[in-house]
This record gives structure tokens, C-alpha cells and sequence, in this order.
């Protein structure tokens, strides 16, 4: 879901916390005639701080707009005989706005047909000092007033140890989490636990073949294990399995017994995991929680009129057709039992009638593609959501080992996310953070940050070097730059944040890249929230520290004639760096 960063209105933007890209956007409506010009930050600073295509759209659209609606920009497009000059034209208009040259100091053609724009040094400047004003709350917003998400993450399976491939869903929900939340919205977070279904069927089968009594979760992953090597030679087993489940779901006493001593081991060691990543979430529901809701849908006639025979002649689907879903959707087996949509489906109907959510997301895998696909469909089909509830599925990639194989807990080959964390904080100290809660931050904020600087979608091949990298795209290295600024702060005993405003007329390239960077923090915030995409704070974060280091490396800080500028200019840039690297989860240390 990546993607430029796109201020669609002047009603989103004029939330960011400065009014910058509304002022442009306003102007741009009133030279072009286009009632939602377009607006984006640049991809080089050399290209200027916005642009926009909006010339290249109307050309683009005229003759249609014509013909199909009759409408004309202001502009007369005819006269144009090529997207540039229809630039030009909106250019001359944008230069005489009084308002908008109270922030831009350049605006230029470029290319086919792009609008650039500079923003005055000024404006810049009064961004650094709104910065050092708000402090943490610095890139908050209130667009999401009055709206309400529920995000369903992390969701492992009871009785089966935290692996390494449930690190994608965790940490990545726990930061949409966090970005929505600092965008103003209400967020609910919840964690969907696996408390049902055949695969307790399946457990509870080994636990009574064994006459086992030790429910540690290294046995209940063992005897998992076990279950499916037996199955390879005797597929039978399957069907007992079902019907371990199937006295689990009527309430049978010694199922209930056995799976709630389960699920009590499991809870225990998902919150120790927890406590290592940091990571609260605010409920802890699971499948079976929603019972009732299940036996309330079955009873339903509004959605049993909708069900039809599954292939078998005893099993219960959601007929998908009508939307263009060929595979139906399972809503009760053959004997009666739920299915793993018919808990989604309940969860739905719980979630609406609990939070009235506007939005629902699912941080689950990209292997459940098909079965959000058809969940969502059928939560239509079943007017379980009004239209304006709007259900998203992030689909991430998958974790996978050196070899580029996926991890499998079936084959036995699971790796326990508890060692990789406790390989992280060990080769933390290696790099010099010899303090327990140092080398915990930097160990925990390598693993988190090497997860969410991929693209959601995209498979992550672990890799100790790029995980630790000091000097590249790494938790690590964006901590170190966070700790150099808080060094230069500290050494700085004379500074008093005075006079800024005398001495940054005289704007070197390195300090200049860095100001225009701080001031795109608001939209980076709000493009990644929008697009689930935690990998574009990263991005941005990386870029900034980047910046900030070659203008460490190239000026002299303390005693130059701008040193308070400068010193500015470091405390804001390890401002914004810890801002968002607590929206990504990651603790920063004072020092390194």
C-alpha cells in the first residue's frame, strides 16, 4: 500500500500542524479552476517541498470533461496546446495570489507539466520552533475526531509457543495502532487469540492418547507436532480430531476442563513475550468468546435464508456468486460445527454492536487473502455492517528463514521468537550498550524497526547484518543519531534557544535539506496511517537522520556564530526522530 504523500483536500490537510499545504491547496483551486487539485511532497528537495500534476490532469481530462459533463475549468484548456504551457498559465496566476507568497518563495514549471513549489525560509523556521514547542506532541492531528478504528493483530494460537512469524502481525498492528491513534481517532486494539477450532480438536486427541497431565507449551507444541506425523499414515485421525472439537463446542466437561488449563499456559506466555516487545494491546478476546453470537446467528432466519447446501449435502455455505466470489463460504460444517468465518462473522457482529467502528482492520497474513475476501463479502450479504463501515484486510508477508523458506510450526522447525529477542539484546551489548535496559531497547528496536521498514506486503528474509547495521537503514543507526543529538544538547550548557530568527538568512545546503524535512512530518503521519504502511515513517526517519548526520559531520555546532540555530536545528531533529520512532514502538536510549 505504499504510496506518494497526497493531500487529496484542504479539509484533511488544514488539520496537519501547519496550514501550509492548505494555503497552497486553496490557491491552486482558484488558479486552476479544480475544486481537489492535487498536492504531493516531492520525491528530491531539489524539485521543491510540493508539486502538482494538476495541469497534466486537465489536460488530460478536457476533452471528456466536455463531452460528458460539459463542464470546463476557468482556464480556457483549449487555448493550451500542451500541458506545460497550461502550467505556465497557472503559474503567472499562482505568483499574483498575495496570500500564498506569504509562504512560498518559488513556484515553477517542471517537465511535461509539474507545478513546484518552494516554501519560504520563514515558514521553515517557524515549523523549528513549533517543534521544540510541542515537543512529543509534535505531529498530532485531530482528523480522526469522532471516528472510531478496531484493529484485530498479533492473534497467535493458544497452546502453540510465539514464534518468530508472529512478530509481522504484532508489531506492525501495534504501530497502525499508533499512528490512528495520534491522528485522533478512538482506537480499540484487539487481540483475535486462536482458542477454536479442529486444531484444539486435534490437541485435545494427543493430550488423550497420551494421558499427558504436562501442559507446558513445549509438550502441547510437541504433541501438535506429533498429531500431523501420525496423520501422514492414518488420515483418520482427522475425523477423531473433529470430534474432540465437536465435544469442545457442546460443552462436553472434560474438553472444557483440558482446553482451559491450555489456554491459561498460553496466556501466560504470550503476556511474558509481550512484556519483552513492549507491546499492550487492549483486549484479549478469543474465537470462543463469541459463542453466543455464534448461536444467535445460526438461529437467525434473516441469514439462514442465505445459506445452501454445501457440496456434501450437509454442510451449510454463504452462496458469494452474486459478487463475482466463486469459492462459497464455509458457515457450518457437516456435522454442525463452526468454522473458523463463522467466529469472524460473530466477531463482526460484535465489534459493530460494541464500538460502532467506522473502520476494521486485520493484520493477518497475505495466506488469508481469499478468506477476508470472502468474509467481508459475506458480512455484506448478511447486512452484518452498514455501507459506511469500511473493512480492510493488510494482508502482510510472510517471515521467512535465511534460505528463504517460510518458517513451519507443522514441520517442527518453528523458531521461538524469545530467542531471536534474547540473540538481539545479546548482540546489542556487543556493539558497546553494556547496560541492561540500553541493550534492551536497541536489541528489541533492531528486531521491530527490521520488520517495519519492508513494505507490508512484501516477504522479510531475516538477516542478523542488516538487523544491526550501525551505519545503514536500521533501528540502531536512528537511535545512535537520537543519542548524538541528545550528546549535543547536553554539552551545549549556554543555550537558550534565542534569536533564531537573525541568523538562519545565510541557510547552508545540509541545514536547508534538514528543514525541509522536519516540515514533512505531519503528512508522512498521515499517509502512513491511511495507506497501512508503517515502512514510509520509516523511510522518512532514516532520511532524516541522514540528513541531519551529513550536516553533523560537514558544520561545526557548538562555538560557531549560528550556533544557537544549530543547536535548535539538533534538539527538534532528535525530536522528531523519537516521535516517530515511538509511533513505530521503539524505545530510544539517552545515550549509546
Amino acid at each position: 500500500m505504499e504510496g506518494k504523500i497526497i493531500f487529496k483536500s484542504q479539509e484533511e490537510s488544514v488539520e496537519l500542524s501547519m496550514n501550509q499545504e492548505a494555503s497552497i491547496l486553496s490557491a491552486l483551486k482558484k488558479a486552476s479552476g479544480v475544486d481537489s487539485p492535487n498536492l504531493e511532497f516531492t520525491d528530491n528537495l531539489e524539485f521543491g517541498d510540493f508539486s502538482s500534476n494538476i495541469a497534466m490532469s486537465i489536460f488530460a481530462n478536457q476533452e471528456s470533461r466536455i463531452r460528458n459533463q460539459g463542464i470546463k475549468s476557468t482556464i480556457h484548456d483549449s487555448q493550451f496546446k500542451s500541458p506545460h504551457k497550461l502550467a505556465e498559465n497557472i503559474v503567472n496566476k499562482l505568483k499574483s495570489d498575495k496570500e500564498l507568497s506569504k509562504i512560498v518563495d518559488r513556484i515553477e514549471t517542471a517537465g511535461p507539466g509539474f507545478i513546484n513549489f518552494w516554501l519560504k525560509k520563514d515558514v521553515l523556521v517557524d515549523n523549528l520552533i513549533q517543534i521544540d514547542k510541542e515537543k512529543e506532541d509534535y505531529g498530532k492531528s485531530k482528523i480522526g475526531n469522532g471516528k472510531t478504528l478496531v484493529i484485530d493483530y498479533s492473534s497467535p494460537n493458544i497452546a502453540k509457543p510465539f514464534g518468530i512469524g508472529h512478530l509481522r502481525s504484532t508489531v506492525i498492528g501495534q504501530a497502525i495502532y499508533n499512528l490512528y491513534k495520534f491522528l485522533g481517532y478512538k482506537t480499540i486494539g484487539d487481540n483475535h487469540l486462536g482458542d477454536w477450532g479442529t486444531q484444539f480438536g486435534k490437541l485435545l486427541y494427543m493430550i488423550d492418547l497420551k494421558k499427558t497431565k504436562d501442559y507446558s507449551i513445549d509438550n502441547l507444541e510437541k504433541l501438535y507436532v506429533e498429531f500431523h506425523n501420525l496423520v501422514k499414515d492414518d488420515e483418520s485421525l482427522e475425523k477423531h480430531a473433529r470430534e474432540w472439537f465437536k465435544k469442545l463446542e457442546d460443552g462436553e466437561s472434560i474438553a472444557r476442563t483440558v482446553w482451559k488449563q491450555c489456554i491459561n499456559v498460553s496466556l501466560n506466555e504470550f503476556n511474558r513475550i509481550y512484556d519483552m516487545l513492549n507491546v499492550k494491546i487492549d483486549n484479549a478476546f478469543g474465537e470462543s468468546f463469541y459463542e453466543e453470537e455464534m448461536r444467535e446467528m445460526q438461529n437467525d432466519p434473516k441469514i439462514s435464508k442465505f445459506l445452501v447446501d454445501g457440496e456434501d449435502g450437509k454442510s451449510k455455505v454463504i452462496d458469494l456468486t452474486s459478487i463475482g466470489i466463486t469459492t462459497p463460504l464455509m458457515f457450518l460444517k457437516s456435522d454442525g460445527g463452526t468454522t473458523y468465518a463463522t467466529r469472524d462473522l460473530a466477531t463482526i457482529v460484535f465489534r459493530v454492536k460494541k464500538y460502532n467502528p467506522d473502520i476494521i482492520v486485520y493484520e493477518v497474513g497475505v495466506e488469508q487473502r481469499l478468506h477476508f475476501k470472502q468474509l467481508f463479502a459475506a458480512a455484506k450479504i448478511l447486512n452484518l455492517i452498514n455501507d459506511d463501515v469500511e473493512l480492510v484486510h493488510t494482508a502482510h508477508g510472510l517471515y521467512l528463514a535465511p534460505d528463504g523458506k517460510k518458517f513451519s510450526t507443522r514441520g517442527g522447525k518453528t523458531i521461538k521468537l524469545e530467542e531471536v529477542l534474547d540473540e538481539a539484546i545479546e548482540r546489542a551489548k556487543k556493539l558497546g550498550n553494556k547496560d541492561d535496559k540500553t541493550a534492551k531497547d536497541v536489541g528489541i528496536g533492531a528486531i521491530k524497526y527490521f520488520d517495519l521498514m519492508h513494505s507490508v506486503q512484501s516477504n522479510v528474509v531475516f538477516d542478523w547484518e542488516k538487523i544491526m547495521n550501525m551505519e545503514g537503514n536500521s533501528g540502531p543507526y536512528l537511535q545512535y543519531t537520537v543519542a548524538r543529538c541528545n550528546s549535543v544538547i547536553q554539552k551545549a550548557s549556554t543555550f537558550k534557544g534565542q534569536a533564531l530568527q537573525d541568523v538562519y538568512s545565510n541557510l547552508n545546503e545540509e541545514e536547508s535539506k534538514v528543514l525541509r524535512t522536519l516540515v514533512r512530518f505531519s503528512g508522512i503521519i498521515a499517509t502512513a496511517a491511511k495507506s497501512y504502511s508503517p515502512n514510509l515513517l520509516c523511510s522518512y526517519l532514516y532520511d532524516l537522520a541522514q540528513k541531519y548526520n551529513s550536516f553533523y559531520n560537514a558544520h561545526r555546532i557548538i562555538g560557531d556564530t549560528n550556533q544557537e540555530f544549530r543547536i535548535m536545528l539538533t534538539k527538534v531533529t532528535g525530536q522528531v526522530l523519537k516521535n516517530g520512532l515511538k509511533l513505530l514502538g521503539i524505545d530510544t536510549p539517552e545515550k549509546m
